[in-house]
Order: C-alpha cells, then structure tokens, then sequence
C-alpha cells in the first residue's frame, strides 16, 4: 500500500554514505523531490517537506541517521492536523451520528458499510441509513451490502425525501439505543448547489457529530480539490480515502491533511468489507519507513479474536492437540482481519513481501478452495484427531475432495510441520523466538 513511497524514501536514505557530506544531502533532496512528485504529491508539500528535512538534517549533523530522522518528524508534522481527531470519536450522548459525503464513483456506500463493519468489530451497535436516492439502485446496494454483514439499515422505500428519511433514522437510533448512526447520502458527479443544498438540510436536521468526506484515492489531486469543495461549504470533520489499495503512487495521503486543513481518518486497503484501516500519523510514518505497524494489527487482531478463545487455542497447541475445527475457526477469524496484503505489510520486514502478494484473495485461493474440500471430506472424528489418518484414510479424503492423494498427503504434511511450530512459538519464550525470526536489516534509527 505504501510500496512506492518507501521505495522513495530508501532511495534518497542511501545517496547518504558518509558524515558532513552536503553535497550527498543535495542528491538526497533531488531524488526525494523526484520520486515525491512522481508518486502525486502535491508539488507545495513537496515544497515544504523536503525544505524542512534540509534544515533539521543540518542542524543535526549530516549523515543518514539524522537525514532519517528528520524525514520522520516532518512527515509526522505534515500528516497531523493541530487538534484534529484520529479514527473515530464518539459523541459523550449516543447515538454518535457520521453523515458520509462523496461524489459519485468514489466508494462512498462501500466505504459506510466498511465503517460500520469496523464499528461493529469494536462492539458497537451500529445503524445505517439509505439517504442516496439520486443514484439507481444505490439503496438496494446498501441493503445487500448489510445483509452480508449483518448490520441493520433503515431504509423507505415509499419516500423521496432523503431529509424526512434522516429525521426518520435518528429517530430509530435514538429510540432503540444504537451507539452510532452512519447516514449514507447522495453523491453527484460534481460539486453544485443542489447537492450542498441537500447536504446542509440534512446535516441541520441530523446535528451530525462527525462529516466524513469519501475521496477516491485513484483520482489524485483532483480528489484533495472535490474534498476541499466539500469543507468550504459544509464543513467536514474527517476525509476517508476509498481504494488506496489500488493507488500504486499513494502520495495523496501526504497532502490531504496540509493542503484542506482537516485530518485524513481512514483508508480503504482493499475490498473486503474488513479493509479499513484509523489513519494514525506515527504509525503510517513507521509504515512509510518500512518498519510495519504492529500496534495497528494487534488493535485488529484484538476486534476478532476473543481473548478466551485464543487461550484456549494455545493450550491446545502446547498439549499437540491441534486439530482441523480448530484450523478452521481460524481461518473464519483471518477473514475478518482484512486482506492478506494489508495484514503482511503490517509486521517489520515483510513489506517487500506485500507487494508481490498484489490482489492475493487468501479466503478464495486455489489452495484455501482446496483445503476446504479435504477437510470437508472428513469424518467429525479424523477433524478433531489428525493423527488417526492413515493411508486408507487419505485415500478415500482425495477421492472426496477431487484430488489426488500426493496433494492430500502435502497438505497434511504441511499441517503437521505448522502444528509443530505453532506449538513452539506459544511455549513460554516463543515470542522471542518469533522476535528473533522476524528481525531484518531495516532503516537506521
């Protein structure tokens, strides 16, 4: 996700080789400026960003560590906005109410479902309502969308006034308890006095604690100028960049804050109803920095995996009793984590790693597919007790599943060496040992 831009910033760390040397500093610059400018960032960040760099650079003492830190804390400066709120605040009374605003096109009904599946997530009870009527078929996509995420929808069918709908759906919220209120409007292709107009009535009958502008990260610049159309007429409280999975400069995320003055809040890493991610300035900088967020993905492992259950899960594996239910509810846990890519480029080192994974769908891989029909193909007994299969076994599993015998005995194979080493890793000093493993070169501090 952030592929490019790390690349850029390791690029113009390594014309820096010895102490004192300007002249490196000044190839430095020139690479970054280029490579910044390449990935869409707005040339007046730019600007500021790499003058600032210069000047704490040389006031610590050129050299690469301090040419590094300085990239860290102005970075930081320029992704944080002075008193502006990161992820999401709720107001001190529920409901907490979210309007979402966005043009057409720019994912903005997938982007409310994602925020009230990251709100559910965090054990809130959370209520949407169907305010697009501009657009055809724009509340049928949101019924869909909550029915497969099992969030509740107010919707009505029968009227044609969205504000009437949004009195209709805080009435609701506030009746039946919910913690949060998600109100999806209507969009247009661009900005225009119909659309502000509607927008205002609604934010005035709503008294919204939170208005969240959708920008579709593939637009680039001219997505940062629609938001700040949107700021100077109603006055938002947050942007969400949809579809910066598959922005492959990314550099929009380092204008938005600067250039409209209000925080970037969240980003859509990808399609999945789990993709999206609180944008936390320090820990996108890490991330930037090639160094992973781990906070991010504890936070998210944390809103999936039930801290009793993952005890229990650990005790099996020390006892070696692993089994194939277990493998299973795991994999049901993953789905919720978000994709692959998202979740790799989180841990130190395996950015790299991220990138060649691409648009790798882990819950419907060739492999997963297979998997699934091997362990469908089993008896309630051989998935609770791996080591009971033996050949006869194996065989009549490949013939189940549609496979043939030499992939049933790789996977089993393949299980029984993870089992091993997730028996190792949840032994007393097996975090360390996971520590140790994980530990590569990265940029100097």
């Amino acid at each position: 996700m952030f592929d490019v831009l790390t690349d850029s910033f390791k690029a113009a760390i390594n014309k820096i080789r010895f102490s004192d040397d300007e002249k490196a500093l000044k190839n430095a610059l020139e690479t970054l400026k280029k490579s910044l400018l390449k990935a869409d960032v707005h040339h007046k960040v730019v600007k500021e960003l790499l003058s600032a760099v210069e000047i704490d650079t040389k006031k610590y003492g050129v050299g690469q560590k301090q040419f590094l830190r300085a990239i860290r804390e102005n970075l930081t400066r320029v992704l944080t906005v002075k008193n502006g709120n990161q992820g999401f605040v709720f107001a001190s009374k529920p409901p907490t109410v979210a309007l979402m605003m966005g043009l057409q096109g720019s994912g903005k009904t997938t982007t409310t479902v994602k925020l009230a599946v990251y709100l559910k997530l965090r054990k809130k009870k959370v209520l949407v309502a169907a305010c697009d009527l501009q657009r055809l078929a724009a509340v049928e996509q949101l019924k869909q969308l909550c029915t497969q995420n099992e969030i509740d929808l107010y919707f009505d069918d029968n009227e044609k006034n969205p504000v009437k709908i949004a009195k209709e759906a805080l009435k609701q919220a506030s009746d039946q308890m919910y913690d949060v209120l998600l109100v999806d409007s209507a969009g247009r292709l661009a900005i225009d006095e119909e659309l502000i107009n509607e927008l205002a009535r609604i934010n005035e009958v709503l008294s919204s604690h939170e208005r969240f502008y959708v920008a579709d990260s593939m637009g680039g610049q001219d997505a940062v100028r629609s938001a700040h159309g949107f700021h100077d007429k109603i006055g938002i409280t947050g942007v969400i960049l949809s579809k910066y999975d598959g922005d492959g400069k990314g550099g929009i995320a380092l204008g938005v804050a600067s250039q409209i003055g209000v925080p970037l809040r969240f980003i859509g890493t990808g399609e999945k109803s789990a993709d999206l991610e609180s944008f936390i300035p320090d820990r996108v900088v890490n991330r930037l920095m090639g160094e992973g967020d781990l906070a991010t993905l504890a936070e998210k492992t944390s809103t999936v995996i039930d801290e009793k259950e993952a005890k229990a899960i650990t005790k099996k594996l020390q006892k070696g009793e692993f089994n194939f239910n277990d493998f299973l509810t795991q994999m049901e846990s993953m789905k919720k984590l978000g994709s692959m890519k998202s979740i790799i480029g989180m841990i130190p080192g395996l950015s790299q790693v991220a990138g060649q994974l691409k648009d790798f769908d882990f819950e419907n891989s060739v492999e997963m597919k297979r998997i699934k029909a091997m362990i469908s193909s089993m008896t309630i007994k051989e998935r609770l007790s791996p080591s009971i299969l033996n050949n006869t076994r194996k065989r009549r599993i490949a013939v189940g599943a549609g496979l043939s015998q030499m992939e049933v005995n790789r996977f089993f194979k393949q299980f029984e060496n993870a089992s091993k080493i997730a028996k190792k890793f949840s032994s007393k000093d097996g975090m360390a040992s996971l520590q140790n493993m994980m530990r590569q070169p990265k940029f100097p501090r």
